[in-house]
């Protein structure tokens, strides 16, 4: 008996070492005193140590020199209060190569009790790959956040500073246009409309790229906002376009919540996507609803209404600046409308989607942040 005994410890032992060899992280056992009583292969890889050069060693011989002094202390007091721990997530931690260079870990101890000993094991992850994947992430964020910020000030000064020559050019074509129409052939009078009505659609497409580059550089600060006041407010901005229209708007949530955001862009936001609703109108009157959704930490908004729809392969095309759907001469626009839409409510840390079918409609629907008050 105590042979098949021993046997079966040796098998255990056996079966025990090839499943340490062959699992994919380091793994370690230090005994009380600091000793290492076990080391898998993976581990002896990471440290570049040959077989079985560990066992018997202090632990201390893994422990980059800065750290040597106080890891005793810490061994004792991880002993005086032995549980799972995790160690490097979210610092800095190394371990100690045999050849002196550093590299970086991740470490997950848990204790061990055989009979009267105690022990930890150590779980060993070399995470230099991460480390390196995470420094281009944040390399590459930085450039994008500045890449970002050079774009939002070249748009600006760019709209700007075209202000004042495309100023000088309207004011020239239009005073050619009453000294001069009929005194030339019919040509010349076609030429200076052709460059008046140039020069005024320069003029928008600029207003607009200002109004879209200013979403974040002139923005409020966030705070509780009332959207019933901000619904008023932009119906009030619309109020002729609805009268002209007979278009109804019906608030099926009331009354409507308040979220996190700046008044003046959420009034923006709401009048872009109703006054769209209304010039997308089809043969009947304009019917618009205006219904919320609660969530855990957003309130989903949906704009629905009756009109034109469109095909959803164009989905993506109607939130990006100056795509049109539809020929200037059927419908005016610049197209930057939803585009600025998307920018709003991107700043405000939500989302915006479309959900449309020609002849049915559209369905705007995009997430706002709940207020403390009601989160």
């Amino acid at each position: 008996m105590d042979r098949l005994k021993d046997e079966h410890f040796q098998l255990d032992q056996a079966g025990l070492r090839m499943i340490l060899d062959t699992a994919p992280n380091g793994i370690l056992m230090v005994d009380e005193k600091g000793f290492i009583v076990l080391a898998n292969k993976e581990l002896e890889n990471l440290f570049r140590y040959e077989c079985n050069e560990l066992l018997g060693e202090p632990i201390e011989i893994l422990v980059p020199h800065a750290a040597k002094t106080s890891h005793p202390g810490s061994r004792q007091h991880f002993f005086k209060a032995p549980e799972p721990r995790a160690m490097g997530a979210g610092r800095d931690l190394n371990g100690l190569r045999k050849d002196g260079t550093l590299f970086p870990v991740e470490i997950g101890l848990n204790p061990l009790q055989a009979g009267d000993k105690r022990y930890v094991v150590a779980s060993v992850v070399d995470i230099t790959e991460r480390k390196k994947s995470e420094k281009i992430l944040q390399e590459n964020l930085v450039e994008l956040k500045r890449s970002n910020e050079d774009l939002q000030q070249f748009a600006y000064v760019c709209s700007h500073d075209l202000q004042e020559p495309l100023r000088v050019i309207t004011n020239y074509t239009q005073l050619l246009e009453r000294r001069y129409r009929g005194q030339l052939d019919d040509n010349a009078d076609d030429f200076i409309e052709f460059i008046t009505d140039a020069a005024s659609r320069m003029q928008v497409l600029i207003n607009d790229l200002l109004v879209f580059s200013r979403v974040h550089t002139r923005g409020q600060e966030m705070r509780e906002t009332d959207c019933n006041y901000v619904v008023k407010k932009a119906m009030d901005n619309l109020k002729l376009a609805i009268e002209e229209n007979e278009a109804t708007i019906v608030i099926e949530t009331e009354p409507l919540p308040a979220v996190l955001g700046d008044s003046t862009q959420l009034t923006q936001l709401f009048q872009n996507i109703i006054g769209n609703a209304i010039k997308f109108r089809s043969e009947v009157k304009p019917i618009i609803r205006i219904s919320t959704e609660e969530g855990q930490e957003y309130w989903t908004f949906k704009i629905r209404d009756n009109g034109i729809g469109f095909e959803m392969q164009y989905a993506a095309r109607i939130f990006v600046i100056f795509q049109r759907l539809h020929p200037k001469e059927t419908y005016a626009g610049s197209g930057i409308g939803l585009a600025v839409c998307k920018k709003i409510v991107e700043r405000h840390g939500g989302v915006i989607a479309v959900e449309s079918e020609p002849g049915e409609g559209t369905t705007i629907e995009f997430t706002l942040k709940r207020t403390r008050k009601n989160s």
